[in-house]
């Protein structure tokens, strides 16, 4: 007899699919016997992780800014994999730079593609999975959203609007069967965070701030997911929960010079020379 997996036969749909914790995310849903809807920007993106995951994943273009879009995705998912009962958002957008040097546009910017496309994504699977009698959503939150680390301020306070709407989401949907929690990576070894972990000093200090001594891996947080979207946490909604090798016991590195380097227009001039100030 074939072994059963932990979400046989259940509909998911990830956002920001194609990539990164998202695309650990989808592969780990159907390797426990689910089937998932990948959904992303870059159409070209999500097709070459459909192939990778292979049976069971359907790419879905999205844009998690436009309703229409969130909702064309959802319709997409039901409709090749019935009804929705999993979720995983992971899709954002985020602009590194000073309170002083980065624009509100640039600042709102952020919250519309990370809090604001967090809200607009879960309240569509929420009404899916009412429709289909519970289900379960995991939000991908970040360090960022509990730990101070200057020059990201428009990324820190969107996390953290995604913990407080992950925790008020619970309450809410509870009664509907819908678990809601979130997961708070460290810094894990993805293609958007290489910056922090290519440059030589930055990567020195990440490791000298995490008790476990090593960087996150997409699978780590993939199989913290799996965990939450499972009956395994049949009793577990509003939690914030961080996987981050235990840096949260300690801090954020303070990274201003790499990240002025990266994107010096959105700094105030004279701002490098309080880089180096503790």
């Amino acid at each position: 007899m074939a072994k059963m997996g932990t979400l046989d036969g259940l509909s998911a749909l990830v956002t920001g699919g194609g990539t990164g914790i998202g695309l650990a995310c989808a592969k780990a849903i159907v390797r426990e016997g689910g089937r998932v809807a990948i959904a992303g920007r870059r159409q070209e993106v999500l097709e070459s992780a459909a192939k990778e995951i292979g049976e069971g994943c359907l790419p879905v273009q999205c844009d998690i800014t436009q309703d229409a879009s969130v909702a064309a995705a959802i319709s997409a998912s039901i409709e090749a994999h019935g009804p929705l009962r999993l979720a995983v958002n992971c899709a954002y957008q985020a602009m590194v730079g000073s309170v002083l040097g980065l624009s509100p546009d640039l600042f709102a910017m952020t919250v519309d593609g990370t809090l604001t496309g967090t809200y607009r994504a879960l309240q569509a699977e929420a009404k899916a999975m009412r429709e289909a009698g519970g289900g379960s959503i995991v939000n991908i939150s970040s360090m960022a959203a509990t730990h101070v680390n200057r020059w990201m301020s428009a990324y820190g306070a969107s996390k953290a609007g995604v913990d407080m709407l992950t925790r008020v989401a619970a309450d809410e949907l509870g009664p509907h069967g819908i678990r809601v929690n979130a997961i708070l990576p460290g810094l894990v070894t993805t293609e958007t965070a290489s910056p922090l972990f290519d440059d030589e000093a930055s990567r020195r200090q990440f490791l000298a701030e995490i008790p476990l001594g090593r960087l996150g891996d997409p699978l780590d947080i993939a199989k913290s997911a799996l965990f939450l979207l499972s009956d395994a946490a049949s009793w577990i909604t509003g939690q914030c929960l961080g996987v981050d090798g235990g840096q949260s016991l300690r801090r954020l590195p303070d990274t201003g010079v790499l990240y002025h380097g990266l994107v010096p227009d959105f700094f105030a001039e004279g701002e490098r020379e309080v880089f180096a100030r503790p």
